[in-house]
C-alpha cells in the first residue's frame, strides 16, 4: 500500500531541496523526522511537514502503522520560475529568476 503526499511550490530551489532528500531517502519515516529535526537547512522544515502529513495520511485514511512506514521515494522537481526585477546602474536590467520546487513522498509500510 502507498500512501502519497505532496508539497506544491515550495520557495526553496530544488538544487537546494534535493541536498536534503538526500538525508532522509529511504529511512523510517519517524527517524526520517527526526533527523531533520536537527538539520541545519532552511528546506528541512517543509520536508518535515511534508513526512509528517503523510504519516498522518497513512494512519487516518488506511489504518496502517507508523513504525512501520519507510520513504520508498522522495523526489523534488522545478516549479514555474517567478521572474522579479531589480534595476541596475546605468539604467541596466537586472533579472532574478525565484525557482520554486514541487516535492512528493511516496511511503510504503514494511512487511
Amino acid at each position: 500500500m502507498d500512501v502519497k503526499a505532496e508539497l506544491k511550490f515550495c520557495s526553496v530551489s530544488p538544487q537546494k531541496m534535493r541536498l536534503v532528500l538526500d538525508l532522509v531517502r529511504g529511512k523510517n519515516a519517524e527517524e526520517a523526522v527526526s533527523r531533520l529535526r536537527f538539520t541545519n537547512k532552511a528546506a528541512a522544515k517543509p520536508v518535515s511537514k511534508l513526512i509528517t502529513s503523510a504519516i498522518a495520511n497513512a494512519e487516518n485514511n488506511f489504518g496502517l502503522s507508523r513504525e512501520k512506514l519507510f520513504i520508498y521515494q522522495i523526489s523534488a522537481d522545478e516549479a514555474p520560475l517567478r521572474k522579479w526585477r531589480r534595476f541596475g546602474a546605468r539604467g541596466r536590467f537586472k533579472p532574478i529568476l525565484r525557482r520554486p520546487c514541487h516535492v512528493k513522498v511516496v511511503l510504503r509500510e514494511k512487511a
